[in-house]
């Protein structure tokens, strides 16, 4: 009797750890999955990415309507690299750094300002709202020992970046 309480007292702690192995096993299975069929850069190579960041379909028109209207005049920066509120006002404003501009109307303006803030950062609450590259914190964060040229314009930088007239702000000169 006492032979057949050991015997079953061991297969009661075999299985606990059997069924754990089963646990961590399917869930590192489930994991992996999960991480392969969500990840944007799995199904988009490097070299078809470009931008700064991959843009999901629902501000894909947003981001075309920027370029258009940003891009003909000059290089259409990343939102990224100024904070939401610069964006706000340089929508709002119709003298554009000194110029005339026509506003956009909607429902273009909608898209740009949706994607717009989704992709620009947050402003610190005590930082001052940057309208200068030069002035942005981001914007130095992102080129820390890079020796600008002065004034920094939105035209030098296609100096380190060549295809930054296509939005390709991944690509780099050899310097």
């Amino acid at each position: 009797m006492l032979n057949l309480f050991k015997r079953k007292s061991r297969r009661l702690k075999r299985q606990p750890f059997g069924f754990m192995l089963i646990i961590v096993a399917w869930s590192l299975v489930m994991g992996w999955l999960f991480a392969s069929a969500t990840s944007v850069y799995s199904a988009t190579p490097n070299s078809e990415v470009g931008t700064v960041d991959v843009v999901p379909s629902q501000y894909q028109l947003g981001q075309e309507i920027y370029r258009e209207n940003c891009g003909t005049c000059h290089i259409a920066i990343p939102p990224e690299v100024l904070p939401t509120q610069t964006w706000k006002n340089l929508l709002e404003d119709s003298q554009h750094y000194g110029t005339q501009v026509q506003p956009l109307v909607d429902p273009g303006r909608i898209l740009v300002w949706r994607y717009l803030s989704t992709f620009s950062r947050t402003q610190l609450q005590d930082e001052e709202t940057p309208y200068r590259l030069n002035k942005s914190r981001f914007f130095s964060a992102l080129h820390p020992k890079v020796k600008l040229p002065r004034p920094v314009q939105l035209d030098s930088c296609v100096s380190c970046h060549p295809s930054a007239s296509e939005f390709n702000f991944r690509r780099l000169s050899s310097e």
